[in-house]
């Protein structure tokens, strides 16, 4: 018998709870309403209107006009999400979140950053918060050039169309989780404005469930002219910052810190609500060497993800416009494809708009860890009105690959060896929504079991 054989026949002797795999809910006609509302003209329109502002370099702001420049597009893009809010019935709010950025080694004086970000506040103030989140900034060849053209149509106005895109469709509904919309400003620089909100809310000790950060997801095709227009990359951390692969609070396990489960669940979203889109999961923080807004949040603690288009193509990034020997340079929209920014933006909504309504993630969830038996025992702190389900796979799985339904139960054993498989647990509501999965802890209880099986249930 094969090893993931040997796997699947173990499931069914389990002691605590019942077999069998969890059918996935009907996808919520709300949320399908919602993906289907997006449209590919209206993104074209506000890249085009953003590239219209000629350049918006950081220290753009101080040309003082209200059509070209990083806060002539701030303002415009303010104006956007007021329109977006009056369809709110009142619960959305529009703001800047300013400050003053002092002089660094790679900037040349100090400049005042100015994001912009809509809250579209959910029904229960315990609910996780969720962000949405891109950068409003442009470059060209030179990161602080203000003067030259910066039309920045896919760094990143293809985000900022689909962050307005998504507070527009999403905007007319309830939530449970309050979204935040932001446009950040001085990406380009060093995350700043990302860097100033996320403390902000850290500082506030807000809820973040996770940041879904999107830059660079307008164009779908290679510098070979090859086309991927049903692709996206999602880029997520392994273990958070400072954390210790061998440390307690993690099992040991680097493939499944919260940034992990958090891509997990938006392209377990993408499956059911937009399936000609492949979320591609990448297990890079970013790419190599580089990095983008939502690191701001995960450096915090929070979870966080970056979507990127599959390919990016170098000429039209971070360059001057120009034409050197035939070749056209410059981040123009006459690269971008709307129609598959349109699929990105979808991706977005169906994945936030199931994060926003889902129910809290199982706490305090913990694995037995003292050895010599043959088996996993979990347990977890249980809510009234919920039920849970039991995730697992093969160490070399990228994506959980079984689901174990056990009813309200908070404790069990199953038959499936933790020294061969991962798990996690996650909520189920009475709609079937579920969670985001969380792995667990090591825990270990008072007392050393011995070598024989039966002494295995400790906690």
């Amino acid at each position: 018998m094969t090893f993931r054989r040997l796997f699947a026949a173990a499931v069914s002797a389990m002691l605590c709870g019942t077999g069998g795999a969890g059918a996935s809910p009907a996808p919520d006609d709300g949320i399908a309403a919602m993906v289907s509302g997006v449209s590919p003209a209206r993104l074209r329109t506000i890249d085009e209107t953003l590239v219209g502002f000629g350049t918006r370099n950081l220290f753009s702001e101080s040309l003082h006009s209200q059509t070209r420049g990083v806060f002539a597009a701030r303002d415009w893009i303010r104006a956007q999400f007021e329109r977006i809010a009056a369809t709110s019935g009142g619960r959305m709010t529009v703001a800047f979140d300013e400050y003053l950025q002092p002089k660094t080694a790679y900037t040349p004086r100090d400049v005042e950053v100015s994001s912009v970000i809509a809250t579209l506040r959910g029904t229960d103030p315990s609910a996780p918060v969720y962000v949405m989140s891109s950068h409003y900034d442009s470059r060209n060849s030179h990161g602080n050039d203000a003067t030259k053209d910066a039309p920045g149509a896919d760094d990143n106005g293809s985000a900022v169309s689909a962050v307005l895109e998504a507070a527009r469709v999403m905007a007319p509904h309830r939530f449970r989780s309050t979204i935040l919309f932001a446009a950040y400003d001085g990406e380009e620089q060093g995350l700043f404005g990302s860097a100033h909100h996320a403390k902000t809310l850290h500082d506030a000790q807000t809820n973040v469930g996770g940041d879904l950060n999107n830059d660079i997801v307008g164009a779908s095709t290679d510098w070979h002219g090859h086309d991927f227009p049903y692709v996206v990359r999602l880029y997520s951390e392994s273990l958070p910052a400072g954390a210790d692969v061998r440390s307690v609070d993690r099992a040991a396990s680097e493939n499944d810190a919260p940034s992990r489960e958090l891509a997990r669940f938006v392209q377990d979203a993408a499956a059911k609500f937009v399936p000609q889109m492949h979320v591609e999961l990448v297990f890079m923080e970013d790419r190599f060497g580089r990095g983008g807004d939502q690191q701001s949040f995960t450096d915090l603690g929070y979870p966080g993800v970056r979507f990127v288009e599959p390919y990016e193509d170098y000429n039209h990034q971070h360059q001057d416009v120009r034409v050197e020997h035939g070749v056209q340079y410059g981040d123009l929209p006459q690269f971008e494809d709307f129609a598959y920014l349109a699929r990105v933006t979808q991706v977005n909504v169906a994945a936030l708009a199931s994060l926003a309504d889902s129910p809290d993630p199982p706490q305090s969830v913990q694995m037995n860890a003292n050895g010599f038996c043959f088996g996993s025992e979990l347990r977890w702190n249980a809510s009234a009105g919920r039920s849970y389900e039991v995730l697992w796979r093969p160490t070399t799985a990228a994506d959980w690959e079984h689901v174990v339904p056990v009813g309200t139960q908070s404790h069990v054993f199953l038959r499936v060896d933790k020294d061969h498989a991962l798990l996690a647990v996650r909520s189920v509501d009475a709609q079937g929504r579920r969670s985001v999965a969380v792995y667990p802890a090591l825990a270990r209880p008072k007392g050393t079991p011995g070598l024989s099986d039966s002494l295995c249930h400790t906690f």
